[in-house]
């Protein structure tokens, strides 16, 4: 017996064992394998006879310690046949702890001689260390010999591990290379390190052989192999390791390869030798000679480094491991220079030590050739290799999954399992998921009918604990040999020896491959009992793909939520359950909490790769509802930018899109994309629009694109740029494109393409009936292509504009609206009717600028347009074509039919080619303006639309700036636009110059710039006023000789730029020219001189009104001003004086003030300060009136209280306006002091806030009942008694407002107790923050302390207010009735003393209201108060108690006082939430009140017993005069019981029962009381359940109501019959009748229009949200009253619209007009702008979300500038572009575009 089994000391078990594994020798081979992975097996062992191997090889395995021989045990008994007796025995000795004899040395054990080949000894000395050299072995024989060495040992580790050791089944090895591509890479730059920043280029796919250049000094040394997990990437190193040592790749001597995953456990640092020696294999002897062979030899040597992404996980990106230090240095060639380095690596932030040149290489996985090569090649001769291969080309999904080699093994594996014993179609039906997949693997791994399920989840905790450790490879230690054995025998588990150091070295385990070891983590969430849900849910998480600078890799669990989401499916439950031993409940309940994360991550906003991981979790849980919840919440534009995507990812994203409804957007930029990705787009409908932009794009990706394109139904936009299609590619795609009918937009931006391809591309124009766009920019094509595509665009009926500049080359086109049926017949056919159609009214539009055209382009361009079409504009700006080329183009002007513009400039024009120029066109009649300047080098000719749509002359205008001008004798014809700036025309020049002036016609401006003009000659420019009926604005600056003459320009700039659409009743407007609109005159840097303004003023008295004058100097002395304020009586016409940026004298502020006794027109000063003063100016109809204003200056307390004194003597009748003048509270007091002597101050306001405001208005007369406003005035205590003396000698003041003054609870209380009177009523409203904390009984105890007799008390503690009402003087009450009140008070002391002074103090009380205050803050303290205080009001007429809080006991309190107010007129109890107990109490409390004339009760919930109680209390109240129950949840029984109750009412004349649940019946019972109720003036019944039944019996009653004043129907549905109804007789007395959204049509809405056509007291109608369409509502007769109609969503038309303004003119009072959400355009506009100034009190038009374009804005723009009164036109959401709208805001303010109503303020004063 050999050794090993005398020590076990069991011979007969020993000999069994030895005679058991003899029977299978490959078995124990592969185990040997398993267990020592690096162990040299000796081939001389195939000498001996089996018994003999088989003993050697339990040596080797015994000696490697009791964890490997344990787990060794367990193999055997799982795995082989082996006898139940001797199992036993073999488990109970060996299996165990107990059973493993440690009696062997430990020398034995540890040798690791022991593992090697007999002649590879490792030498006792390190190989740092310098041993003696044996004299007898040269250097070359020793690294001969170390390089056999490394050969013999590749093939032994590496000969059979490809794709890997172990497999149970004996199929052939498989190994089919992936796609590989190389990548043009750039790392010098930060971002290069980035796999995002990657340009994949398509079409260079390099084979394994072709990794390595073999030339030897040329080419990169550094080579990274990217690919994402599952492509192959540490197969593909050992697959190199196994050529080099079959001799195939001959240019490398040596080869190393070495894993960062057991690098990253080497802590100390590393010499190069040590690395290769120590780590690898160590030479016989004398390393030096060898390492020094190797640097000698090394671009002979290859280093590999595999699993590069994980070299930064140990320290992070900052701190590198020794081993990455020593591959940086190695990579930048500091060590073994010249030797080549290959790195494998995920996608992801590679370190900073790769050099900028190392050469990227993309592993992509399998397509579909390289798929079908797989599996034929695993199933090589099995009669199940065609079945496999159909399963897989019928089923896309499973297909889309084998593109990940790692997921192709597994799926062949599941088919062999699966296609015996299932039909065809059914093996793919159970592998529809990745999760699928390896569920199906473990089946097919496990033992027939025997799921090992312990093991599967202790084997799934295991990787769960790696994962969260960021471990991946694990020791004896970790897993338990029966687990070890487990997953070897289901080939689960790999083995490798794992060595640190000399001498240091043990076995190493790790899953078969990362996604395994994720997939058993996720078995054991889902089905561990240890697991529960909530943990589960942690785990749930979408990790983004994009890389950030501090995470070195993607996590080691990126697939862990994508198995859980897979393992979460419904097809899985039976699987999990069987793992969780029966407890399905519990796994249901975990699959439902992984749905249920699923379902709110689907809900938000997620960016790209976090989309992309979603879809596949959601995706793998085969759930339709959480995968159409998902497709529904993405974003319409999805975008993808700057990450690797598959063909995996794009497959999975489409199957969710399949659950969308409505279309999407989908954007790749920058995501390097496999060639055949576009083919999972395929059958992808919602897909609107699809743009990639990729350098990685190539021939391969288009020809995978044209064969998807027609099978998306929905694409109309689609983007292919920055890519490297060649002419091949897209050949591919021109194909494909005519079979994309519905195509809107192609864009091949930046894809370097050819002259020839270009014209291939543009040839399928004519088969794109939709086309609106193609984009074609950045293709650098030449002149002569250019010219043959302007010849496509004049000859494709459907182009409307090419445009080319630079780099841009874009085609806009017009396709021709065309039914469904004409888009489905032939593309032959769509053309010539669309040529026929087009022929007339086609209009092209052709820009070639900076296209380096020359001479000879223009000629060949002028005879091709002469063919084309009509031109609306040509621009061929920044060409070369020089003097001839722009002759050519002007000459052949007036043949090219150009409707609008010709530009030629910047194109080398000169002196000699203008005057060419010139003399071309003078025969054009066409043209309309002609812009020329050499010095901007602009040469822009402006057309008329044509000779035949002229009305009159055509007008011309010569731009010649820069150029001397030659002063003709007569100018030809009139002009629009006339420059003669830059010139020197001088003031004989000019004055003959303005002679002429009036022969030109009309003119649009002048300009005189820069002619040298006297002073003299820039004044006489003033007399153009009178002689120039176009000429508004005259612009003067002197001394930089600014001089400019325009006409009205209100609109005009808009035109001119082209915005604005035609308009063919733009003529019938012509007449807004002719309005009264303000001349001005605008002179600045002027000196103003008393002579000179003397002939200024001579000049403008002949000017024609209205006149501006604004004039602007330096400094303006004393006398100018006094002479031009002394020559303002001669100028009638002036409306507006100015001085801006003008230096004033401290004199001057009287000497404007005087103006207003000198010049009785003035009717406002405004001085801001000595540098601004305006003076406003009347007209003759306006009535007198002045307002001043000195607002701005620094008149201080001292200046502004002189200028109070003079109050009384200056004839102000207006405003007085002294804001922002610095002043304190000394003013505010002082103006209270002033004002008993101002008898004529009807209002003052102060506001020393930030708002700095002053103001005093006065009355013509004497006027008593003056108001006063104090705001933030910060009064002291000192301040106190001072206001109150003011307050109390003021006997005209009758109101008082204190806005944050900082008057405190004590200081009001000394004001209230100072300020008397004789007589008279005193108003006090206060505002303090600390109203809203004092409470109800602090602000009543305020009140108490009044001098006065309280007659009104108001309290709002939100509105942080209090007002009070003061009677003048106090009545005094009999002491002995104060006494008796207060002795029913069941109060403390203190509030028994508060009560008797508010008994005294409010014996007059009339009104008390409280508005949202809290009553329950004080135990209803309070609430007790007012009981009391209600008890002693016997003159109370009004209580209000409204949106506060008060408790059920309060409410008791309060309903027992108001028992007791007999004279009640007024209660109001509305806003308020009490519960029924309460409200009960208050109905209660009405009982007896007869008096009563106001009840509101809105908002009271209302049940049947309260209602009852309020229903027996109005029955008494024959006084009734309003009634308000809103919003109180009544219903029909309700309102029956509401009804008999109102009989009594005959009084009522207000009914208020909106926001109830009232039906027909309800309203049918009213109707019959109605008529019972003769002074009833107002009804409201808004939003309840009536139908047309109760409607015309509600009509047929309020005809009886002869005093109806106002009626408020709305939102029930009424429908026509009671429109009809109520037409019929309507009371001769409404005032306001609101019929919105109550179902009306054309023909009730038409006939209420009839009835009320007329009314005299009509004031408001609405028929909002009515359907008007086809009706058209207009009035024949004048509605005096009316002042707003409501016509809001009432599908009103321009036909509608035009009668309905046309009665606008009737309606005199008419205010606010509102017809927005209608479908009114331009038309309608065009008449509403006709009526606009006609309508003297119109305020408001709403004209929001209707089909006004910027044509219909201008003329609204036009109507408001003819002196309308109207404050604002809302025009948002109508499709008017918004510089447009800026420009149309800019000049007409009124005119809203905005979202919120931006409505202006009417200006202060008027």
């Amino acid at each position: 017996m050999d050794p090993v089994g005398l020590q076990l000391g069991n011979k007969n078990l020993w000999s069994c064992l030895v005679r058991l594994l003899t029977k299978d020798p490959e078995w124990l081979n592969a185990k040997m394998k398993f267990f020592l992975p690096n162990m040299d097996l000796d081939s001389r062992n195939e000498t001996l006879d089996p018994e003999q191997r088989v003993i050697l090889q339990l040596n080797k395995l015994h000696v490697q310690g009791s964890a490997t021989w344990q787990s060794f045990i367990h193999c055997v008994c799982m795995q082989l046949e082996v006898p139940l007796d001797l199992e036993v025995l073999l488990l109970s000795t060996f299996g165990s702890d107990d059973g493993f004899t440690s009696q062997l040395g430990a020398e034995e054990k540890s040798q690791p001689e022991s593992q090697l080949h007999h002649g590879l000894k490792r030498p006792h000395q390190s190989c740092g260390s310098s041993p003696r050299r044996k004299q007898c072995r040269t250097q070359l024989e020793l690294a001969k010999k170390y390089l056999q060495l490394l050969r013999t040992s590749a093939q032994q580790r590496y000969r059979s591990r490809i794709p890997g050791s172990g497999q149970p089944h004996a199929f052939h090895q498989v190994y089919v290379p992936p796609i590989l591509r190389r990548a043009t890479a750039s790392l010098d730059t930060p971002e290069g390190a980035m796999m995002g920043d990657l340009k994949v280029e398509d079409g260079t796919d390099v084979s394994i052989s072709d990794l390595f250049n073999t030339r030897v000094n040329k080419g990169p040394r550094v080579t990274v192999l990217l690919g994402k997990a599952g492509m192959g990437k540490t197969t593909l190193a050992h697959r190199l390791c196994q050529k080099w040592a079959e001799g195939h790749l001959d240019c490398f001597q040596a080869l190393f390869l070495f894993e960062f995953r057991q690098l990253n456990l080497i802590t100390r640092f590393l010499t190069l030798s040590q690395l290769l020696f120590d780590l690898y294999l160590s030479p016989e002897s004398d390393h030096d000679a060898v390492f020094q062979y190797l640097e000698k030899n090394a671009d002979q040597v290859l280093l590999i480094f595999d699993g590069l992404d994980e070299a930064l996980q140990p320290r992070g990106p900052d701190s590198p491991g020794p081993v990455l230090t020593l591959f940086s240095r190695l990579c930048h060639g500091t060590l073994l220079p010249g030797c080549r380095v290959m790195a494998t690596s995920r996608p992801g932030k590679l370190p900073a030590c790769l050099p900028a040149e190392a050469a990227m290489v993309h592993m992509l996985g399998f397509d579909g050739p390289r798929v079908e090569e797989y599996v034929n090649h695993f199933f090589s001769a099995q009669p199940s290799r065609e079945g496999a291969l159909v399963e897989l080309q019928t089923n896309g999904r499973l297909r889309s999954l084998c593109a990940v080699p790692a997921l192709c093994q597994v799926a062949c594996l599941c088919l062999h399992h699966l296609l015996p014993d299932h039909a065809p179609g059914q093996s793919v039906a159970l592998l529809p998921t990745m999760t699928q997949l390896y569920v199906q693997m473990v089946r097919a791994l496990s033992p027939p009918g025997r799921l090992p399920t312990t093991s599967l989840l202790d084997l799934g905790e295991v990787a769960l604990r790696g994962l969260e450790t960021g471990k991946v490879i694990f020791y004896a230690e970790d897993i338990a040999p029966p687990l070890i054995a487990f997953g070897a025998t289901h080939s689960l588990l790999t083995s490798f020896c794992v060595r640190t150091g000399p001498g240091h070295q043990e076995t190493g385990y790790a899953f078969t491959h990362l996604s395994l070891q994720e997939f058993l983590a996720a078995l054991h969430l889902m089905a561990s009992p240890k697991v529960n849900k909530d943990t589960l849910t942690q785990y749930v998480t979408l990790h983004s793909r994009w890389v950030q600078r501090t995470k070195a890799r993607l996590g080691l669990s990126d697939h862990l939520p994508t198995f859980l989401a897979g393992l979460a499916s419904c097809t899985c439950r039976p699987f999990l359950s069987h793992l969780a031993q029966g407890s399905e409940d519990c796994v249901g309940a975990k699959q439902a909490a992984v749905v249920q994360v699923l379902k709110k991550l689907a809900t938000r906003k997620l960016t790209g790769p976090k989309v992309v991981q979603l879809c596949h979790c959601v995706d793998e849980t085969q759930e339709p509802e959480l995968a159409s919840l998902t497709a529904q919440s993405l974003p319409y534009q999805l975008p993808f930018h700057n990450f690797q995507l598959t063909c995996t990812d794009l497959a999975t994203l489409t199957n969710i899109l399949e659950h969308r409804e409505a279309p999407i957007h989908l954007d790749f930029d920058g995501c390097p994309l496999e060639p055949h990705c576009p083919e999972a787009l395929v059958g992808c409908r919602q897909i609107e629009n699809l743009s990639f932009k990729s350098r990685k794009c190539g021939d391969a990706f288009a020809e995978a694109l044209s064969r998807s394109l027609p099978t998306m139904g929905r694409l109309q936009m689609l983007g292919l740029a920055g890519s490297k299609i060649t002419a091949r590619g897209i050949s591919h795609l021109v194909k494909a494109l005519p079979l994309c009918p519905q195509l809107e937009e192609v864009s091949f931006r930046d894809n370097q393409l050819s002259d020839q391809v270009v014209l291939n591309i543009v040839e399928v124009l004519p088969h794109l009936p939709r086309l609106r766009k193609l984009d074609l920019s950045s293709n650098s094509i030449c002149v002569s292509t250019l010219l043959c595509l302007a010849r496509v665009a004049v000859t494709c009926p459907t182009v409307k504009m090419l445009q080319a500049r630079e780099a841009d080359l874009i085609f806009l086109l017009s396709p021709p609206t065309e039914t469904t049926a004409e888009l489905q017949r032939s593309p032959d056919l769509q053309e010539s009717d669309s040529q026929r159609k087009g022929a007339q009214s086609r209009s092209l539009t052709l820009r070639l600028q900076k296209c380096q055209l020359q001479v000879h382009d223009a000629e060949a361009l002028i005879a091709l347009l002469q063919e084309g079409p009509q031109l609306e504009e040509v621009d061929l700006s920044g060409n070369q074509l020089e003097d001839e080329g722009c002759r050519l183009m002007a000459e052949a002007a007036s043949q090219l039919r150009i409707a609008r513009k010709l530009d030629l400039s910047d194109n080398g024009l000169s002196v000699t080619g203008v005057h060419c120029v010139l003399r071309a066109v003078s025969a054009c009649w066409t043209l309309a303006e002609l812009h020329i300047s050499l010095q901007h080098k602009t040469v822009v000719f402006m057309f008329a639309q044509g000779p035949e749509e002229q009305e009159g002359p055509q007008e011309r205008a010569a731009f010649l700036d820069s150029l001397m001008l030659q002063m003709p004798s007569e100018l030809p014809l009139s002009s629009r636009r006339m420059s003669f700036s830059g010139n020197a025309l001088g003031d004989e020049g000019a004055a003959r110059l303005a002679q002429l002036l009036p022969g030109l016609g009309a003119l649009q401006s002048l300009n005189l710039s820069e002619n040298g003009l006297s002073l003299d000659a820039v004044l006489g420019l003033a007399r153009c006023f009178s002689t120039l009926q176009w000429l508004f604005h005259l612009d003067i600056s002197f001394e930089s000789q600014h001089i400019l003459l325009r006409g009205d320009k209100t609109g005009r700039d808009i035109w001119a730029t082209g915005s604005l659409p035609d308009f063919p009743a733009g003529a019938e407007f012509l007449g807004f020219r002719q309005r009264c609109i303000p001349r001005s005159l605008c002179l600045s840097e002027c000196p103003l001189e008393p002579p000179s303004l003397t002939r200024l003023c001579a000049t403008l008295k002949d000017c024609p009104g209205p006149l501006e004058l604004q004039l602007s100097c330096v400094f303006l002395s004393d006398q100018s001003l006094e002479t031009l304020l002394d020559c303002l009586p001669q100028l009638p016409q002036l409306s507006l004086l100015q001085l801006s940026q003008t230096g004033l004298s401290p004199k001057s502020p009287f000497l404007l003030a005087n103006t207003l006794s000198l010049c009785p027109r003035v009717k406002k000063v405004d001085l801001r300060s000595l540098h601004h003063a305006t003076l406003h100016f009347r007209s003759n109809e306006e009535q007198e009136g002045v307002c001043c204003g000195l607002s701005a200056n620094l008149l201080g307390d001292s200046g502004l209280r002189c200028l109070l004194e003079c109050l009384p003597k200056v004839p102000i009748s207006g405003s007085l306006d002294l804001s922002h003048n610095s002043v304190s509270q000394e003013s505010a007091l002082y103006l209270v002091e002033t004002l008993p002597s101002c008898p004529r101050v009807r209002e003052a306001s102060v506001n020393l806030g930030s708002e700095q405001s002053f103001r005093i208005h006065f009355s013509r007369e004497d006027q008593a009942g003056k108001t006063l406003r104090l705001s933030e005035c910060s009064f002291r205590p000192e301040h106190v008694s001072r206001l109150a003396t003011g307050l109390s000698q003021s006997l005209q003041l009758t109101e008082l407002t204190l806005t944050q003054c900082c008057l405190g609870q004590k200081q009001l209380a000394i004001l209230l107790s100072l300020m008397g009177r004789p007589a008279g009523l005193f108003n006090l409203r206060v505002q303090e923050p600390w109203a809203d904390r004092a409470g109800v009984l602090s602000l009543l105890e305020v009140c108490a302390q009044a001098s006065g007799s309280v007659t009104e008390i108001s309290i709002s503690e939100t509105q942080q207010q209090l007002c009070v009402q003061l009677e003048f003087p106090r009545q005094e009450e009999n002491p002995e009735a104060v006494a008796l009140r207060l002795a029913h008070c069941d109060l403390g002391t203190h509030h028994s003393l508060l009560v008797g002074q508010l008994i005294e103090t409010c014996a007059r009380l009339q009104q008390l209201s409280l508005s949202q205050v809290n009553l329950c803050e004080d135990d209803d303290a309070s609430s007790l108060l007012l009981q009391s205080l209600l008890l002693s009001l016997s003159e109370l007429k009004t209580f209000r108690l409204t949106s506060s809080c008060v408790s059920t006991e309060g409410l008791a309190h309060l309903a027992s006082g108001l028992g007791h107010c007999h004279h009640l007129e007024e209660l109001d109890l509305s806003n308020n939430q009490f519960d029924e107990e309460g409200t009960k109490a208050l109905m209660r409390a009405l009982e007896g009140k007869w008096m009563l004339k106001r009840l509101d009760l809105s908002h009271l919930l209302l049940s049947s017993s309260t209602l009852a109680l309020l229903t027996h209390g109005l029955s008494h109240m024959t006084c009734l005069q309003s009634l308000r129950l809103n919003r109180n949840s009544i219903g029909d029984v309700g309102c029956c019981h509401l009804s008999e109750a109102l009989r009594a009412a005959t009084s009522l004349e207000e009914l208020d029962l909106s926001h109830n649940r009232i039906g027909d019946a309800g309203v049918q019972h009213l109707a019959t009381v109605l008529p019972g109720l003769p002074e009833l003036r107002k009804i409201d019944l808004s939003v309840n359940s009536i139908s047309p039944a109760g409607g015309v019996q509600l009509a047929e009653s309020l005809v009886l109501c002869r005093r109806l004043e106002e009626l408020m129907l709305g939102c029930n549905a009424l429908g026509d019959p009671t429109a009809l109804g109520l037409a019929q007789e309507l009371p001769q007395h409404l005032r306001v009748l609101h019929l919105p959204f109550s179902h009306l049509g054309p023909g009730g809405a038409l006939s209420l229009a009839q009835a009320l056509d007329g009314s005299p007291s009509l004031e408001e109608i609405s028929l909002a949200e009515n359907n008007l369409a086809g009706g058209v509502l207009r009035f024949c007769k004048e509605l005096p009253l009316l002042r707003q109609i409501d016509l809001v969503s009432c599908k009103i038309d321009n036909q509608t619209a035009k009668l309905l303004t046309s009665s606008f003119t009737s309606c005199p009072a008419l205010e606010v007009i509102l017809l927005s959400w209608n479908l009114l355009g331009d038309e309608a506009a065009a008449e509403l702008a006709q009526v606009l100034p006609q309508m003297g009190r119109l305020k408001r038009v709403d004209l929001e979300k209707n089909q006004i374009t910027a044509l219909g804005a201008w003329l609204l723009a036009e109507g408001l500038a003819q002196g309308s009164s109207i404050q604002v036109i809302r025009l948002w959401n109508n499709p008017i572009p918004c510089d447009v709208a800026q420009r149309l805001k800019s000049q007409e303010p009124r005119l809203d575009f905005a979202f919120f109503d931006n409505q202006p303020q009417a200006p202060w004063g008027t």
